[in-house]
């Protein structure tokens, strides 16, 4: 009989070689170094190889397992390899593959999830994972081949979307373990099988200068009046770029200086305070805009049901010569905390607060609205005065917020 030590230490050579168990079950070990149990067995007068898997993923003793269940169908004249075929065929009919259940789990979670995530998701698994797992069955599918599907992913350099897919898919399997259609979830095995994601921090301009330079560049935005207006309102609220693109009239109370809206990342309601130079930025976009819905409409569409494209600050940056590594959409975020803390003085909690992140209170609260909103309208208008004395070249004297 075959041990253990035996297969774990077997070596690939020049061409494929077995080594023998007993009862016609052998470990073939491959040129390319792979180890594939097999089973040879005789039915209807003819020889045939059942495949049981692969070591070290199934063991010496499952894959003696395996053998065993199959000498018994083969004792009561069943043919193991067309019960397994016929098996998996009755799997697909029931609609357990893996691309119905994970169409199934989508469509249960998917309501509770901002438009764009959802959208993200569907695309990778209609991109990366359905063509190669989706008519799969669910509980047939091994570690070995979902890591090959990463793979095919990760070779592209998407590191970072063969992470996520990896997240993806262990979240299905999970669900169909919870449904009953599946007995583990394989992609536990994988952890530590993927490259590490590299940081990427958002691009974001931090030296005073630079930033000055940036807003009278702004100010002097040829494109649209639109765009222009997004852009002059970016560094003044730094709302994530999703949120100020789809910003809603009726959400502005101008007279109150107030923005509120709900938080598409968390779902929380979030209220922006406005400054008098975010309010008079929105005041001279009004008579423009203020017939529809969004604040900051599509050129495409004159009636204002469509809000600016995803890319449409970002191509504006571009247009106005700053490169990919030096500015982003997000980073009026970036520059925001950071100078907010580190020069102007202010504490996190407010900060973190005005940024709609989570950040738990003594009482296990992870969010409220109207912490610190006092304090966060005072923040956000030294910020407008701060970003004033850059644009126009003063010489700004950081001090410390008093407490």
């Amino acid at each position: 009989m075959l041990q253990d030590i035996e297969a774990r230490k077997a070596k690939p050579v020049d061409k494929s070689y077995k080594l023998a168990d007993e009862k016609g079950m052998y470990l073939l070990v491959t040129p390319a170094g792979g180890k594939l149990w097999r089973l040879d067995y005789r039915h209807g007068g003819k020889r045939k190889t059942m495949a049981l898997g692969a070591y070290p993923d199934v063991t010496l003793a499952d894959a003696r397992g395996k053998r065993d269940e199959a000498r018994k169908q083969l004792a009561a004249g069943i043919d193991p390899m067309a019960e397994r075929a016929a098996l998996k065929a009755s799997r697909v009919a029931d609609g357990e593959t893996f691309e119905v259940i994970a169409r199934e789990w989508f469509a249960k979670y998917q309501p509770a999830w901002a438009e764009n995530h959802s959208k993200k998701i569907i695309q990778r698994f209609e991109k990366d994972l359905f063509p190669w797992l989706g008519a799969r069955p669910i509980r047939d599918i091994t570690a070995p081949e979902l890591l090959t599907v990463l793979r095919r992913i990760e070779a592209r350099g998407a590191v970072d979307t063969a992470h996520r897919a990896h997240q993806n898919c262990s979240q299905v399997f999970r669900y169909a373990v919870a449904t009953g259609r599946c007995e583990r979830d394989p992609s536990g095995d994988l952890r530590g099988a993927l490259p590490p994601v590299k940081g990427n921090h958002f691009a974001a301009l931090l030296e005073p200068r630079a930033i000055g330079a940036l807003l009278r560049d702004i100010d002097a935005y040829q494109g649209g009046f639109v765009v222009k207006s997004a852009m002059q309102l970016a560094p003044l609220v730094f709302v994530r770029p999703g949120e100020l693109r789809q910003a809603e009239w009726k959400d502005i109370d101008m007279d109150r200086a107030e923005w509120a809206y709900l938080v598409t990342k968390t779902k929380t309601e979030h209220i922006v305070p406005l400054s008098a130079q975010a309010v008079a930025v929105l005041r001279e976009l009004h008579p423009l805009t203020g017939h529809g819905r969004f604040v900051f409409p599509s050129a495409r569409t004159p009636s204002g049901d469509r809000c600016l494209s995803e890319n449409a600050v970002l191509a504006a940056l571009r247009r106005m010569g700053y490169a990919k590594d030096e500015m982003c959409g997000h980073g009026f975020r970036a520059m925001a905390r950071t100078i907010l803390h580190e020069t102007l003085g202010f504490a996190p909690e407010p900060i973190e607060h005005q940024l709609a992140h989570r950040v738990p209170d003594a009482l296990g609260r992870s969010y409220n609205r109207t912490k610190f909103l006092d304090e966060r309208k005072r923040m956000m208008q030294r910020w407008a005065d701060y970003l004033d004395g850059l644009k126009h070249g003063a010489d700004v004297i950081p001090f410390r917020n008093p407490a």
